[in-house]
């Protein structure tokens, strides 16, 4: 009797609280219909592209709790360090360890490079990210025909096994993480830098690191590829499979949203562009046959960071959200580290601007504290002149100052995603999660990944946002400050760092050296074995580790492998 009596009360106070509930929300209805009234009495500025983020989403004029209806805070938010990882990927974030400092960094020989590196290490930076020049990026030989007049210019030259012994030249690689943008041949300048760790007396299992090595979004937006998408893939995977078992502290694929969003995406785009590119490497290492949770766990992202302060903290916060829940309920990871997404960011070059070049400094430092408000794990802020040339010492050091005056002066390390609980961040998480979630359907009724790309749907798409964003910015609808407004006659030249010829007469030069002193026999004997594993469908890490340690260059190690797999051609889209 008491029992059900006890239930009876209980229903009863659950009604009340309902109704109460209830009666609070028609409350603030009325309440926000009233100050809606008096908002719209108001005249607006005209100024403001509709009052829309930079990717064309409309902003409300406020925000309150009504704009979180069915919000629960376990399944939604949770707690850092804990699924779903709204809040970030670890439970202390920034109060244990600060976001590690990089200056995507590369110009020249390997000479000249390795003397900025040892001047940035001394200035406070705590991680080398190396910037290639097009020929490596393209897979070629610095005195290949196709090079000339790009060696060095565009970031560092590397074309052997030497270039990246000199690269870190004193530079401890069992102490200090390296990343590097590359992707069509990546696995190749991955094994240079396995093997210059070896040389240093640094096991494998000892390199910190990241490779970039996401190809999907070459073929999408940045396009420095050199192979077709599937044996692009099966390289991609063989990184994941070999590093698993003999280098489990380097993240062997870094997947860039950062290239989709220069290309001209909306947020929404880069991060769904860029997860499905996730799921779809995850995929490919489960056909494999690895555990999910074998490999899973070393994948990390990388983001642009665009000028619209909380859209850009929003799509760190769903990214991460989306991640958790698509590894664990999808793909099955049990692991949390397989559910952790870890991130670096990069302020956004896009939004750099030649005119008034100074003021680029104002755009990078909002654009870092975006992504440090977001729970990004590592940052690359630009520099100032950076439309003009690749960067000098000084713009170098403003740009790291940058960073370390967001982390050690204004306080927003202290509380862990202090924007919890906004309900305009809140509202807009949700939104871009929607967005994702309903393009990731859209390329599944396309084929999924590959077949978008083989297709053009993905430029096409981007192509698109492009143009929208140019229109505003030409029109004036968009204010972009110096270009469109607020215009000088005449500005102050600033110094450039100027690259000439002389990186490619060395490269060439240190290039008919190594050839003339090293074993061609042997040279050749490895490349052919590296050939006959590519047919034979083997994992292509050792061989191509071996061809290293005998000075094959990255051109021949290209080659071999290009006449085994031919070269992509991407289809015309309009």
């Amino acid at each position: 009797m008491g029992s059900v009596m006890d239930d009876t009360r209980s229903r009863e106070a659950l009604e009340r609280e309902l109704e109460a509930r209830e009666s609070e929300v028609e409350a603030l209805r009325a309440e926000l219909a009233s100050w809606r009234e008096a908002y719209e009495a108001v005249p607006k500025r005209g100024d403001a592209a509709g009052f829309t983020t930079v990717s064309g989403r409309k902003v409300a004029p406020l925000y309150t709790p009504l704009d979180r209806d069915g919000f629960d805070y376990a399944r939604d938010l949770g707690f850092p360090g804990e699924f779903p990882f709204t809040r970030g990927p670890y439970h202390s974030m920034y109060r244990t360890r600060l976001w590690t400092m990089r200056q995507f960094s590369g110009f020249a020989t390997a000479e000249e490079t390795n003397e900025r590196y040892k001047f940035l290490l001394e200035r406070g930076q705590t991680g080398l990210s190396v910037a290639f020049d097009f020929p490596t990026l393209m897979g070629y030989d610095s005195d290949d025909r196709l090079s000339e007049g790009e060696v060095g210019k565009c970031g560092v030259a590397i074309t052997s096994l030497a270039d990246m012994e000199t690269l870190f030249d004193g530079i401890p690689l069992s102490d200090v993480s390296v990343s590097m943008t590359i992707n069509g041949p990546a696995i190749m300048l991955y094994c240079f830098l396995l093997v210059a760790a070896e040389k240093q007396g640094v096991p494998f299992e000892e390199v910190q690191g990241t490779i970039q090595n996401d190809i999907l979004k070459e073929y999408m937006a940045q396009h420095a590829w050199i192979y077709p998408p599937e044996p692009a893939l099966k390289l991609i995977v063989d990184t994941f499979e070999w590093s698993a078992e003999h280098a489990p502290k380097f993240n062997t694929i870094s997947i860039s949203g950062y290239h989709i969003r220069e290309a001209g995406a909306t947020a929404a785009q880069e991060l769904a562009y860029t997860l499905k590119n996730g799921f779809t490497y995850v995929e490919r290492g489960m056909e494999r046959g690895l555990d999910v949770d074998a490999f899973a766990p070393r994948l990390s992202f990388f983001w642009d960071v665009h000028n619209d302060f909380f859209e850009e903290i929003a799509k760190f916060r769903a990214a991460r959200r989306i991640w958790a829940r698509h590894l664990r309920e999808v793909y099955g990871a049990r692991e949390p580290e397989s559910w952790r997404l870890r991130t670096h960011a990069q302020t956004a070059g896009v939004t750099l601007t030649a005119q008034q070049p100074v003021n680029n400094v104002a755009r990078v430092a909002y654009q870092a504290m975006a992504a440090v408000l977001g729970g990004t794990q590592s940052l690359h802020t630009n520099a100032l002149d950076e439309t003009l040339a690749l960067p000098t010492e000084q713009a170098v050091r403003v740009a790291l100052r940058t960073q370390q005056i967001l982390a050690y002066e204004t306080g927003v390390a202290h509380s862990i995603d202090p924007l919890a609980g906004s309900y305009y961040v809140e509202r807009l998480t949700d939104e871009l999660e929607e967005e994702a979630e309903e393009i990731f359907r859209e390329i599944d009724s396309l084929g999924g990944v590959v077949s978008g790309i083989e297709n053009g749907y993905f430029q096409s798409q981007i192509a698109a946002s492009s143009r929208r964003f140019q229109a505003e910015a030409e029109s004036g609808e968009r204010v972009v400050v110096g270009v469109n407004e607020f215009v000088e006659d005449e500005e102050t030249p600033i110094e450039i760092l100027k690259i000439g010829e002389e990186a490619a007469e060395k490269q060439e030069a240190r290039l008919a050296a190594l050839r003339e002193r090293r074993d061609g026999a042997e040279v050749e004997r490895l490349l052919d074995r590296l050939g006959e594993a590519a047919r034979a469908d083997e994992n292509l890490m050792p061989p191509m580790l071996d061809a290293v340690r005998a000075y094959a260059t990255l051109g021949e190690i290209r080659a071999t492998l290009e006449e085994v797999y031919g070269r992509f051609q991407e289809p015309v889209s309009f």
